[in-house]
């Protein structure tokens, strides 16, 4: 299903790079968080920005470079 979503540009943009940084699509990454902060036992409270804040293990460097192709690249 398709919905819109009016969400901050600094959050869109920091999406963009961790879902670069895990190799996924931002659509993938969006469901990930929020099927992990609607789990039974979260409550509503929990800050779904912590998930975006946590490193993936494993993740390559971010350059300014990197950063920047990554932003040029994603609509």
């Amino acid at each position: 299903m398709k919905t819109t979503l009016d969400l901050p540009a600094d959050l869109v943009r920091e999406m963009k790079l961790r879902a670069a940084q895990m190799g996924c699509r931002v659509e993938e990454m969006a469901t990930e968080l929020l099927k992990r902060a609607l789990a039974p036992g979260k409550t509503a409270s929990a800050p779904v920005a912590d998930y975006l804040l946590a490193a993936p293990a494993g993740a390559p460097p971010m350059t300014p470079e990197r950063i920047k192709q990554i932003l040029e690249e994603t609509p």
